[in-house]
């Protein structure tokens, strides 16, 4: 804004107000869509370029948000792609403040903390917004933020309008895989920051793999010195802390995975003696499926019946713990793989006095689920631990009330048999939430690509050379994930333990270099549904009315230096409607 309007708008009142015979009428762009909006005037204001946030509170997290969206508010300048056909027409104050009003300030970031908020910008100049807690108010200043544009170089925010939010969901996340390829602390805290944006709370950090350790553990130093990828591809202690400040900062949550006990062929190089099948090629030549090795390349998984085994497992579930003050622990515990256990003359002599696989990996969780409880942290399992066909628990094994399975197969039908066990659960269905689909399989080497018309008549085990490539094709679109109802087919009372969703960036194909555009803006689509829903007052879906808001806001990510990959040509964002697929 020029200087000498700045001397201007001290003296002159000035609005601006969307013109009755408008052509396209006024839309609240903000995204994830608030649960309820009033505006019956469609009046908006200039914001003066001497706003600033009031807020009495001492919370340090919340003071690095406010200083962050007062500068930000001032300096972002985001101009619709879309022309309004907007006419000054009324004369009103611009807007000097936004006044925080916080019932709770002191509450920790955790589940199920409250993220509720009510917003309200007045004729009069003055804006309010209050919360129940800190983490509502940094989703209220968010929200602030969006309803801020510019029309003819002018900061301008609707006016005589009010909103109430909070989110449906209490869990809602983006799992991002850095055990296979490395992502630098600066490319997570991108990613935190613009799950910020989108009022997503829980970063899901997978952190290690078959393929590298990259976290330094103190007590266990050497399974990154000689796990990783190299020295340059670690996370150090300060650096695991400054993540996690910096989601805290963000209102978003860290929670760590190390998946045990299968994934773990990166510890072989600190501890070959407790792992099994490490280093071996995972499909030998002229085996069936069930014979594999290992889900994909990267073999190797803990041997629960060496003692050692614990040894370095509690100290890594002591680190990890101190490294990160979530409540949840993610302790993997998926794809355990029958012919790699099987290796190993132990086993192999624990199995023939006609024990089971089942009763390894029970040994194994008995031995491992109470050290993590110990340290007063919920439990949380990929559902292979009870559904896996091959090898899985009783339920006896997993109390209820300290454990959440996390759901990633076969759609809705396994989350539906998790919470008839009674069990919560986090929805991250292949079908619709994993972002990495579409790409393709990872292995070289593969004949059956070989397709020249799309034939997968014999194709073994999934792997469609006509339909995406991988078990997981086709790619999931912003509208699959839009479309997907994480509780659809559950019983009232059985809902009530889906605590939310998480959409998952697994990274045998990605690296920084592709992050934002394969997370963004799919993964806003996810956001809204788990937030407020993706239906309309009648019932309907609203995606013709979604993909309107949901381009705006990827041009504004963009703006913001998050690199979401375009949903439509400019053209279509220009002309809402006209690339519907029908009317």
């Amino acid at each position: 804004m020029k200087n000498e309007f700045h001397l201007f708008s001290f003296f002159i009142i000035f609005a601006f107000a969307i013109s009755p015979s408008s052509s396209s009428q006024p839309q609240i762009n903000v995204w994830p869509k608030p649960v309820k909006i009033s505006w019956p005037t469609s009046i908006s204001v200039l914001i003066s370029p001497s706003f600033k946030i009031i807020s009495p509170y001492q919370n340090p997290y919340l003071q690095i948000a406010v200083n962050r969206y007062t500068n930000f508010l001032l300096e972002e300048r985001h101009e619709f792609i879309r022309d309004y056909n907007t006419n000054y027409t009324f004369s009103y104050p611009s807007v000097k403040s936004l006044s925080l009003s916080i019932r709770d300030d002191k509450s920790p970031l955790q589940h199920g903390v409250d993220e509720t908020y009510s917003l309200r910008i007045n004729t009069n100049g003055t804006a309010y917004l209050q919360a129940e807690t800190v983490w509502g108010a940094m989703h209220g200043l968010e929200t602030f933020s969006q309803l801020v544009y510019v029309i003819d170089n002018e900061l301008m925010v609707p006016a005589d309008i009010y909103i109430e939010d909070g989110p449906i969901f209490p869990h809602r996340g983006v799992l991002l895989d850095t055990g296979r390829n490395y992502f630098a602390p600066r490319d997570i805290m991108r990613l935190i920051r613009a799950m910020s944006y989108n009022k997503l709370n829980v970063f899901h950090w997978h952190v290690t793999d078959s393929h590298s350790f990259p976290i330094v553990l103190p007590s266990e130093p050497e399974l990154a010195n000689k796990g990783s990828y190299g020295s340059k591809m670690q996370y150090s202690p300060a650096v695991v802390r400054a993540i996690v400040e910096y989601g805290m900062s963000h209102g978003v949550r860290v929670m760590p995975e190390i998946d045990t006990p299968a994934h773990t062929g990166s510890w072989a190089g600190a501890y070959p003696d407790i792992i099994t099948c490490e280093d071996t090629f995972w499909l030998p030549s002229g085996s069936d499926w069930v014979d594999r090795l290992a889900a994909e390349p990267g073999t190797g998984q803990l041997n629960p019946l060496n003692p050692q085994t614990y040894e370095v497992v509690n100290n890594m579930i002591k680190d990890t713990v101190s490294l990160f003050p979530e409540n949840f622990f993610h302790a993997g515990a998926d794809e355990v793989t029958p012919a790699c256990w099987k290796t190993d003359p132990s086993i192999q002599k624990f199995l023939s006095n006609n024990s089971t696989l089942n009763e390894i990996l029970e040994l194994y969780i008995n031995r491992t689920y109470p050290y993590i409880r110990s340290h007063n942290r919920t439990v949380v399992y990929w559902e292979d631990v009870l559904l896996d066909s091959a090898i899985h628990v009783d339920e006896s094994t997993l109390p209820k009330e300290t454990t959440i399975l996390q759901s990633w197969n076969n759609g809705s039908n396994n989350t539906k048999r998790i919470v008839s066990a009674g069990y919560r659960a986090i929805v991250s269905s292949a079908d619709f939430y994993y972002l990495d689909c579409g790409h393709g399989a990872f292995m070289g080497n593969d004949s059956r690509y070989d397709k020249q018309l799309g034939d997968d008549e014999g194709v073994p085990f999934n792997y469609k050379g006509g339909s995406g490539g991988s078990w997981c094709g086709p790619f999931k679109t912003w509208q699959r994930i839009y479309s997907y109802d994480i509780t659809h087919g559950l019983r009232e009372e059985e809902a009530k333990l889906v605590i939310g969703g998480e959409v998952a960036l697994w990274a045998e194909q990605a690296d920084p270099t592709v992050m934002d555009a394969m997370i963004w803006p799919r993964a806003s689509a996810m956001a809204e549904v788990l937030w407020s829903g993706n239906r309309d007052e009648n019932g309907n879906k609203r995606f013709a009315e979604a993909i309107d808001r949901l381009n705006e806001w990827r041009y504004r990510m963009v703006g913001r230096a998050i690199g979401a990959e375009p949903l439509q040509p400019l053209w279509c964002v220009r002309n809402p409607g006209m690339c519907n697929f029908v009317q």
